[in-house]
């Protein structure tokens, strides 16, 4: 059968999955990007300013693309994943994974039992991802939907051998920036020592079933990071976009 989820689909062939970070609760810019080509969507409501409702709305926006929905919570709390879940989203990011004990608590919050512990209830899933009913996808859910967590605190560096020996994980993500933070040098993604941290997580990410994801702001570093083993990565943001492209216009412009 057929993959069902086209990122994770992506993933298995060996190849890179690319998306943007989305803060805005705007269904409009949801189908914009979802129409232009990336792999999925970053639903962020850890900091952005989207509640359940918006978030519903973000993911049945992907519909009739191959964009998949994935939506970053604050805890692997079950309860915070349920209805997102339940919604139609094709898989959750969780921040600040940094033992072991919480990557296996964000297996429980997305599984179905015997793996974990989400209930039963998918009332809207089964329309977005096209599947006659909850039965047909409860069938198909635990298998299809990815559980991405985020390698973001020198913390999560130390541990990660253990972090990634835990067994329901599909992708470890580094993100350079909350990491830096952690360590000192705030912004400086490019440190030496922040570098440094980055091989350690990618050697053991590299050495695990779970694929390896990322930052790449431009193609450039997409690629370079492609050749390195990368498969997953955000490339920016909804706001970053916008700004930039809003900036570029007014550039030069005599007034």
């Amino acid at each position: 059968m057929a993959r069902i989820n086209p990122l994770k689909a992506r993933i298995e062939a060996g190849k890179a999955g690319v998306g943007v970070l989305i803060t805005m609760p705007s269904v409009n810019v949801a189908q914009i990007l979802a129409a232009a080509g990336y792999d999925y969507l970053f639903i962020d409501m850890e900091h952005g300013p989207i509640d359940l409702g918006s978030a519903h709305h973000l993911i049945q926006a992907t519909a009739g693309t191959k964009c998949a929905p994935l939506v970053r919570v604050s805890t692997p709390d079950v309860a915070l994943c349920k209805p997102l879940l339940d919604s139609g989203a094709m898989g959750m990011i969780f921040p600040m994974i940094n033992t072991a004990e919480l990557a296996a608590a964000t297996v429980q919050a997305v599984r179905y039992p015997p793996v974990g512990v989400r209930g039963w209830g998918p009332f809207y899933a089964p329309a977005r991802w096209g599947l006659p009913d909850a039965n047909a996808y409860f069938d198909v859910a635990n298998d299809e939907i990815l559980n991405v967590i985020l390698i973001e605190h020198i913390d999560a560096v130390h541990n990660i051998e253990e972090i990634v020996a835990v067994p329901g994980i599909d992708i470890a993500n580094i993100a350079p920036m909350d990491l830096s933070v952690s360590m000192g040098f705030p912004g400086q993604r490019d440190h030496p020592e922040v570098l440094e941290a980055i091989a350690v997580a990618e050697a053991a990410i590299k050495a695990s079933p779970i694929a390896l994801g990322g930052m790449a702001l431009s193609a450039e570093e997409a690629n370079a990071k492609i050749e390195r083993g990368y498969q997953f990565f955000v490339m920016g943001t909804d706001t970053s976009l916008l700004q930039g492209a809003s900036a570029r216009l007014l550039d030069g412009l005599v007034r």
